[in-house]
């Protein structure tokens, strides 16, 4: 049987009702997010959960955070922007502080059962008084991957940025947060701007954060916590049979996609010119 990272067939038609009256408790004070944080979209499903990848801005000022596409399924909101508030995000440990954010796009999977190819993304809106943070229970983001001369993604306008370039197969390693706790694996693979790697995924883990090691960094062990830093590199996609199983969609798709539609659109889209905080 083929593994693969659960999708959740929800409809956000339904989910709209849950979201009106809670906007209110998303303006308690201190509310932190961060990578690795679990997210689910109704309180009354808490076991559909996926995860966050990375947090921050973009070029428009929103507080933003990043998911996979895949993490919702319906046509009539997927491939657009989502400028109502009918799609609450919740912190799965904490789902009395009301919603976190509301989604702002996501991409339909367009039948794929890991998320759309090349764009298996989630954009959501976080609320104006949570607080930004790049550290996640493992995992420290350091700012932005740049590949100067690497493969473009074909996502990608012409020309392309460097954060728009994927990072080489064979020499290039990932490290990975989720569920079970820390994992890294090196990159075997890279086509159509998915990275594949044996750094381990799991149900729920869909959208969570990948980080490139520097070289020479330190790897994640027991002497240090099992704590990683470094630029953020995708998110995790799905699983698939062909060995290593484990894809992320890299954050060059991502945000090649972003610039792109960004370009398109007259007024703008959630999420162009996203940074990852600097915020500790």
């Amino acid at each position: 049987m083929i593994k693969r990272l659960c999708t959740f067939l929800l409809s956000l038609a339904v989910i709209w009702t849950l979201g009106v009256g809670a906007a209110q408790a998303a303006a308690e004070q201190g509310k932190r997010v961060h990578n690795a944080m679990q997210i689910i979209f109704s309180p009354s499903m808490p076991d559909a959960f996926c995860t966050i990848g990375a947090v921050g801005t973009d070029k428009y000022g929103h507080k933003i955070a990043v998911s996979a596409g895949h993490c919702l399924r319906d046509p009539e909101y997927a491939d657009r922007e989502i400028h109502d508030d009918i799609a609450p995000v919740y912190d799965r440990a904490d789902t009395g502080f009301g919603p976190i954010g509301y989604v702002r796009y996501f991409k339909d999977p367009e039948g794929s059962q890991t998320g759309h190819v090349t764009k298996d993304y989630m954009i959501i809106e976080l609320g104006p008084k949570v607080t930004l943070s790049s550290q996640g229970p493992y995992l420290k983001q350091t700012g932005m991957l740049k590949v100067p001369g690497g493969i473009v993604s074909p996502n990608a306008l012409n020309p392309a940025l460097d954060n728009e370039r994927l990072l080489a197969p064979g020499g290039n390693e990932l490290i990975t947060s989720g569920q079970t706790g820390v994992w890294y694996g090196t990159i075997m693979e890279s086509a159509v701007g998915v990275y594949r790697s044996a750094a381990f995924s799991m149900k729920g883990d869909s959208g969570g954060p990948a980080i490139w090691r520097v070289p020479g960094s330190a790897l994640p062990s027991q002497a240090n916590n099992f704590q990683a830093s470094g630029p953020w590199a995708g998110i995790t996609k799905g699983i698939t049979l062909a060995l290593p199983p484990f894809l992320y969609t890299s954050s060059a798709n991502i945000l090649a996609d972003l610039r792109a539609r960004d370009a398109a659109a007259p007024t703008g889209v959630f999420g162009a010119g996203f940074t990852v905080t600097a915020n500790p």
